[in-house]
């Protein structure tokens, strides 16, 4: 069972325990960003970007509903004030085999961002929580979905560029032979011309 909640107009997913959190990791999407209490326990809370969208571009009013919500879901970030909570994009975390359950790592520390919690915010929670539903999708079918959907895409952008290609090449081919012909007939005006010249010796 996963919890769902609506930061308009983006969808924050939350995982209800590690094996959910384990299976969130497995099958994120690469528009996914993942948020975290830093240094202490927390649920794993996942945003969804639009496609293409830079994590970068996420609103401000976004990111802290995804960081109340976090620390609102830690045992101890729960209790306390002035938390940082870290978030990423999902293709920056690592899961190895030797980790437990539900336990991440990331490949590139630099691209690890924090955003600092100086209070819980009961306005931001509350709202949130009258948006909550709880699903129990198919997370490896809806992964599988989206990526075929995307390879599509990838591979009508590539038959389209062909397209593109051949009618550019039958373009250039038809200003060349259009070149060669113009040149063929001011050469054959010119032979032309010549031909039909009169011999100042006829007239004497």
């Amino acid at each position: 069972m996963f919890c769902c909640v609506e930061s308009s107009p983006y969808t924050i997913y939350m995982g209800k325990d590690k094996y959910e959190n384990e299976d969130l990791i497995k099958y994120g999407w690469p528009e996914d960003v993942w948020f975290h209490v830093d240094k202490l326990s927390s649920a794993h809370v996942y945003l969804r970007l639009y496609k293409g969208q830079m994590i970068d571009s996420i609103p401000k009013e976004v990111l802290i509903d995804c960081a109340q919500l976090v620390k609102a879901n830690s045992i101890q970030g729960s209790k306390m004030n002035n938390i940082n909570v870290v978030y990423t994009q999902w293709s920056n975390l690592k899961k190895t085999g030797d980790m437990d359950v539900g336990q991440i790592g990331f490949h590139r520390q630099k691209e690890v961002k924090v955003i600092a919690v100086e209070t819980k915010i009961n306005e931001i929670l509350n709202r949130l929580e009258k948006t909550k539903n709880e699903r129990f999708p198919d997370l490896a079918a809806e992964k599988e979905s989206r990526d075929r959907d995307e390879q599509n895409e990838r591979k009508a952008q590539v038959q389209e560029m062909k397209r593109k290609e051949k009618e550019e090449i039958k373009r250039r081919k038809e200003m060349d032979d259009l070149r060669s012909y113009s040149t063929l007939m001011k050469s054959e005006n010119m032979s032309s011309n010549q031909d039909c010249g009169y011999d100042s010796d006829d007239f004497m």
